[in-house]
This record gives structure tokens, C-alpha cells and sequence, in this order.
């Protein structure tokens, strides 16, 4: 392995993944699909999928045809769902790939059908019916509904398409207010309308699935055929420290330059925080250009050595200020966590206001990605040279 520059870099705990998914799959009791489009929501999708299809994943999940692709290319050949759409110019592709395609509408489905029929072959598809998302998705919400279970009967009937499955997803199922649980609820029951009403019509799927994370935490009953982990899978999320998962990804960096600053001295940009009192102030290499979010200033804080380190000033491109006053066994080159087994993600998304997808996606491509099992690095990944 490559030596590594040990200035910011994320550790991507494989055994903690495997623990998630274990914990996940006996809670669900069904099929699992591993979502690992966005590169695993940062995480590396190679090496996360790699992991999922050695756990016996019946599928994994990506956003478009360059990540499917990516994954045939690494090796991995476990069935794959395109969520996102794909144009029919490249259905042979799909085709020659084996990769299941999301359709969405009637339209799309005679497409599809058309040009696989061009080139001699067979699509394998899923349907995707809109029963509160408004995204993609069959229409069949109130007076909609008879129309859509047509379309979705015409569009099974199409040659050259195998409809292997069906799915929704749900809009709110991690919020847990009774608004938002009786809506999903409404969802659920729709789609199995849905999908009853195309079963009293003689189509079957093999594969019925509708739960997201927020539903494998708060409705495991809604498991159906398959469950479509995504956050969760990674330790973070709604749920995610009830269920007893772990943070697969840590975030670190090491500490660059420490120097005391006498009371009342100004710090970083925009001069937004002055020392209250002598300070011991620790320079760490990471900033905004690495994913560390800017509207995280003067607001939240990081582990370091036995504690917590609070974050001083405005968060910089490529450097961020911490107060080590309170931690004197944090010395030059100690390793900070800024999220991880910690401080979790979680918690640092809400001080931002966002999700903790959004911070594991934020982690850039010039930060390093390690590969752990059994605690020892077996791989290390650095996307930006690739």
C-alpha cells in the first residue's frame, strides 16, 4: 500500500459495515439492497460494494448508468437498479451489463422496449410508482389511480422488457410526528393497492419493495419482498444509535500547529471570534474544500485526545482552528476525529441545519479514503488521481 499523506483522510470501517448490514438484515427478515449510489454516499463504493455482495446483498442500487458501471468494472456482479433515469440510446448497454432499470412511466417503458428490441435483447426493469414523492413514478394517487394501473398493465405487456419488480419510496418515513407516520402509512397502502390491483390482472412481480431506511428504523413491517437500506447502512441517521449500528466512516486529521494566543486576539476570517483568555490554539489541515462545511463555524466541536476540542473562527478552504486549552495531551500530529465513533455525523448535522448525508457525500475527493478490517488498513483509495 501506497504511503499516505497523514494530513485529512477518512478510515471506512468494513467490519462495522458488516455488523450494519447483519443487524439490519435479521431486523428487515427479508432481501437486502445495498444503496451505494453517490460512491456510497462517500464511503467508496467499490470497496463498500465488494463488502455487500460477500454478505449475500440480492441487489445493490445506483443513481445512473456511470456508477453501474463503475461497479461491472471493479468486478462486482451482483444484480444492480439504476434509480435514476437512463436515456434509450444506452439500453444496450443496460443490456450487455446486466443492469435493472428503473421506469417510471408508460412513455419510458416503450422506449426501453423499442430499443431493446433494436438490438435483440431482453431489459430487465422495475417499476416505480409515485404515491407521495412526486419525483418519479407512475401517477396513482385518487382519481389517477385507475389510469396508472393501466399504463402499468400496458407497459408490462411491452416485449423485450422482463418486469422483474415494483417499488415506491417514501417521503417522510424517518420523521416520526403522527402527520408524517400517518402519510406514510397512506403510501404504503396505496402501493399495495397498486400492486394488488395489477396482481388481480395477472401480473406478478419477484420483487416488491418500498422500505428506505426510515422505514427498515420505524416500520419494519413494511418490508415486503426487500428493504432498501441506505444511511443506516453506513451507522447514521435516524435510528441508527437505537438500532445499535456503528459509523462505518471517521473523518480525521491531525493536528499541524499548535501556539497560545493571549486574551482578546482575533481568529481566522471575518475576525468572528476573539480569545476570551489565553489560549491554546491547534491548527488542523482541513477546510471547506475538503467537505468540512463552512456554516459549521464558531458552532460545533471535535474529539481530540480524551475530549472534546471546540472549533474556533470561520472554517477556511483548507484549515480550521481548535481550542486544545482543556486538552494538553494533544501534541503536534495527534489524530482529531471530526466525525465518527465520537462525534457522530448526526450530530454535527444538526448543528449545520442539514443531514448526515450531506456531510459523508461533502468528504472530497482529494481526502483519502482507508479501508479497514480487523482494525489494519487493507486498502486505501484516492480518487482524484484515478
Amino acid at each position: 500500500m501506497e504511503q499516505m499523506l497523514k494530513r485529512t483522510w477518512a478510515e471506512i470501517d468494513l467490519d462495522a459495515l458488516s455488523h450494519n448490514y447483519e443487524t439490519l438484515r435479521r431486523r428487515a427478515g427479508t432481501k437486502m439492497l445495498g444503496v451505494v449510489k453517490a460512491d456510497a454516499y462517500g464511503h467508496g463504493a467499490l470497496w463498500v460494494g465488494r463488502t455487500l455482495e460477500k454478505l449475500g446483498a440480492a441487489y445493490l442500487a445506483v443513481a445512473n448508468l456511470d456508477e453501474a458501471r463503475e461497479l461491472r468494472k471493479g468486478g462486482i456482479t451482483a444484480p444492480i437498479l439504476i434509480f435514476g433515469h437512463t436515456p434509450e440510446e444506452y439500453v444496450p448497454l443496460l443490456i450487455a451489463h446486466r443492469i435493472t432499470q428503473t421506469v417510471s412511466c408508460e412513455a419510458k417503458a416503450a422506449a426501453y422496449s423499442q430499443a431493446a428490441a433494436a438490438c435483440g435483447g431482453t431489459l430487465q426493469v422495475h417499476l416505480k410508482v409515485d404515491t407521495g414523492m412526486s419525483r418519479l413514478g407512475f401517477l396513482c394517487a385518487a382519481e389517477q389511480f385507475e389510469e396508472g394501473v393501466a399504463a402499468a398493465v400496458r407497459s408490462c405487456a411491452l416485449p423485450n422488457l422482463h418486469v422483474e419488480g415494483i417499488f415506491t419510496h417514501f417521503a417522510v418515513s424517518d420523521e416520526t410526528d403522527a402527520e408524517s407516520e400517518a402519510f406514510t402509512r397512506e403510501q404504503y397502502d396505496l402501493f399495495c393497492r397498486f400492486v394488488s390491483a395489477l396482481e388481480a390482472r395477472g401480473i406478478s412481480f419477484a420483487l416488491r419493495h418500498c422500505a428506505n431506511s426510515g422505514a427498515v428504523a420505524n416500520y419494519p413491517e413494511m418490508a415486503l419482498d426487500m428493504v432498501r437500506p441506505g444511511i443506516l447502512l453506513y451507522g447514521c441517521g435516524q435510528g441508527a444509535e437505537r438500532l445499535g449500528l456503528r459509523p462505518v466512516m471517521r473523518l480525521k486529521t491531525a493536528v499541524s500547529t499548535i501556539k497560545t494566543l493571549p486574551a482578546g486576539t482575533s481568529v481566522s476570517y471575518g475576525r468572528t471570534y476573539r480569545t476570551k483568555a489565553p489560549t491554546r490554539l491547534g491548527v488542523l489541515p482541513i477546510g471547506y474544500a475538503d467537505g468540512l462545511l463552512r456554516c459549521l463555524s464558531n458552532r460545533c466541536a471535535f474529539y481530540a485526545g480524551d475530549g472534546i476540542a471546540p472549533q474556533l473562527g470561520r472554517i477556511c478552504m483548507d484549515m480550521c482552528m481548535v481550542d486544545l486549552t482543556d486538552r494538553p495531551e494533544v501534541q503536534v500530529g495527534s489524530e482529531v476525529e471530526i466525525f465518527g465513533i465520537h462525534n457522530r455525523a448526526d450530530k454535527l448535522a444538526d448543528i449545520a441545519g442539514t443531514i448526515p448525508y450531506e456531510l459523508t457525500c461533502a468528504v472530497n475527493k482529494r481526502v483519502p479514503r482507508v479501508f479497514l478490517k480487523d482494525g489494519k488498513a487493507v486498502g486505501t483509495e484516492l480518487r482524484m488521481y484515478l
